[in-house]
């Protein structure tokens, strides 16, 4: 029923018995049970020609026999609270399903493509991979693409929570639905409409808010039978005590309506709580799961680590040298290696601003490192092979037991310093690994690498456990080990090598899923953003969710348990048995509507920040 009609037969029924109260009129009483009665005697029957006994039967017997009984009152106060409680329940819970049409209302509808050169405006079905869009400050990225040419800065907070734009320049992804927020950007067309990102997170979403967590199915089942059982109960005592007025407010009060829904509303909630930052769960079942993880096991390369080779250290063993003279000799002189460590040394010769000129002439000498021409001397950037005497290990020796890869920088056969290359830690893992610790989950760090570099890692970020010069099968021995000990496991790596570990955890979880399908739609838990810190946050509000549950269920239990005493003891009407009842449906409802409160830094910040844009420019509208 459409939202005006929902609310039209509810005003119409309120309406219908003040005028009965103000006349006495018992024919506007019996009007106001019927035009609140009759959709739910519809919706009763629908139930019942697909062989299932709803709450709205028991509603429609308990209004009808008041009529007999010519309680019209009783009749016309519980089907007007029922409606009323229907309708307040379904505009609180298009509320818990905001952060869903948010990202529905993200989706752009139209773009501006070059066409021989000149701008033009066409509706986003009319585009086709390889069009290339205009994209300018303040406007909507309409498609997923690869810049062509351009820089800016893009606000990609509906795809991957983060309040921080995203610098982008040539040949940089951007998604769908996200906005550049400076500079102008030229856009070729990958993923289109359905194509996008921002549609398979949608869809996404959707069917995880549909899914059924494991207590919500038990409960659904529990309820087919209790309705009915509710039905014959009332019937029992009425036939005992002879008291219609009794089995028909033991009808009332036993609607089993906060159970029901005490579950589906959290899990929207929750599930939509998690996508607006940036993190997908799977289902309800899924989100359940995660509150139980109590191990998690970590890939190290490209999860703990950046994933690639950095510059570390550079060390003088020539006076007549400094360090910057050191890097500089051996960045040249890695110019002309195509090894890919010599990019790491290069990159953090630039980074500290040194100027690094190509050389012409080198002699990459297999296995032991290159030589080249640099400024008329020959400089050699490698091991001790590579000069004519061989200098003090000690200090390499220690490099490499930290588990970074140093080398000799010599110039004519003497060395004169050392460069060394790792594999460096992440910004953010020691504040997720603090994180998890502080959630009680323990964390095994698995990884192909060798002892020693990752015993030095697992020392830097305090992990519980280390398991090195692994094979990807053996990460999947790992993840059954600890499922034999009774730990519920979620494993987090690449998807690729780590796919059957993945399949075997309790919860698999993809990192920095943004702009893949395949993540998006495999895995159990998909992290957008490259953010360690989300795994935590994410485990965080699926245990706050679940204990969501718990408390709804334990109110909506409790309500029924109460009523009941009332009815024993008196004092409980069916119109007052309604209004309670509704009252805990309501209740349960909001306490749901408390997951969706942001608890993620980021998102406070953001939010914080467009309602100050919000409230600038009401006031530059003010002035003007």
């Amino acid at each position: 029923m459409k939202t005006w009609k929902t609310w039209g037969v509810v005003a119409a029924s309120g309406v219908l018995i003040v005028l009965a109260l103000v006349t006495g009129w018992d024919i506007l009483m019996i009007a106001a049970a019927v035009v609140a009665g009759w959709p739910i005697a519809v919706s009763a029957w629908q139930a019942l020609r697909i062989k299932m006994i709803s709450i709205d039967l028991l509603v429609v017997v308990a209004a009808v026999g008041a009529l007999f009984i010519q309680n019209y009152w009783e009749s016309a106060a519980v089907t007007f609270l029922f409606a009323l409680g229907k309708a307040l329940e379904k505009a609180t819970l298009n509320r818990t399903r905001k952060a869903l049409s948010d990202l529905v209302e993200a989706a752009p509808d139209t773009a501006t493509v070059l066409r021989d050169g000149e701008p033009e405006t066409v509706e986003i079905w009319e585009l086709v991979p390889g069009d290339v869009v205009l994209v300018k400050n303040g406007e909507q990225v309409p498609v997923d693409g690869r810049v062509i040419t351009g820089n800016g800065g893009v606000d990609e907070a509906t795809i991957t929570g983060e309040s921080v734009p995203a610098e982008k320049s040539e040949g940089s992804e951007v998604y769908a639905g996200t906005w550049l927020r400076s500079g102008v950007l030229r856009v070729e067309a990958v993923g289109i409409g359905s194509d996008s990102t921002l549609a398979k997170i949608i869809h996404r979403v959707e069917d995880a808010q549909d899914d059924k967590a494991k207590t919500q199915t038990f409960m659904e089942k529990f309820s087919k039978y209790y309705t009915p059982g509710v039905m014959l109960a009332a019937l029992a005592v009425g036939l005992l005590s002879w008291n219609v007025e009794l089995a028909l407010t033991l009808l009332v009060i036993g609607c089993p309506g906060a159970l029901v829904i005490s579950i589906p509303v959290s899990i929207v909630a929750g599930i939509g709580r998690s996508a607006k930052d940036g993190v997908l769960i799977k289902g309800g079942e899924y989100l359940e799961t995660s509150a139980k993880v109590d191990a998690i096991v970590v890939d190290k390369t490209g999860t703990l680590t950046n994933g690639r080779p950095e510059l570390t250290d550079v060390d003088v063993l020539d006076d007549s040298y400094t360090a910057e003279e050191v890097l500089i000799l051996a960045a040249r002189a890695e110019t002309a290696s195509e090894h890919p460590l010599a990019e790491a040394i290069i990159q953090g010769a630039e980074g500290r601003g040194l100027r690094v000129d190509h050389v012409e002439h080198a002699e990459p000498v297999a296995g032991k490192g290159i030589r080249a021409q640099v400024d008329g001397a020959t400089v050699a950037v490698g091991s001790a092979d590579l000069l004519d005497s061989a200098p003090d290990p000690a200090r390499i020796l220690e490099l490499n037991e930290q588990g970074k890869t140093a080398m000799f920088v010599g110039v004519d056969g003497k060395a004169v310093g050392i460069v060394a290359v790792a594999d460096t830690i992440r910004a953010d893992a020691p504040e997720a690994i603090k994180a998890l610790h502080g959630r009680g989950v323990k964390v095994i760090m698995a990884t192909g690498d060798a002892e020693r570099v990752a015993r030095n890692v697992a020392a830097e970020l305090g992990v519980d456990e280390v398991r090195a010069e692994l094979m990807p099968e053996d990460k999947l021995t790992i993840v059954k080990e600890l499922q034999a000990q009774g730990h519920t496991v979620a494993m987090v790596g690449d998807g690729v090598n780590d796919t059957p570990a993945l399949a075997q955890a309790d919860i698999g979880v993809a990192m920095g899923a943004a702009g893949s399908p395949a993540a998006i739609e495999t895995a159990d838990i998909a992290l957008m953003a490259d953010r360690l810190p989300r795994l935590p946050h994410a485990l965080g509000l699926a245990r706050r969710t679940v204990r969501t549950m718990r408390v709804n269920i334990a109110i909506a239990l409790l309500t029924v348990a109460l009523l009941l005493a009332g009815v024993l003891f008196g004092g409980v009407t069916m119109s007052l048995g309604m209004l309670v009842h509704e009252a805990s449906v309501l209740l349960v409802i909001g306490i749901a509507m408390l997951l969706l409160r942001p608890t993620l830094k980021e998102e406070k910040d953001r939010d914080a920040k467009r309602q100050q844009i919000n409230d600038n420019a009401k006031e530059q509208k003010a002035v003007a």
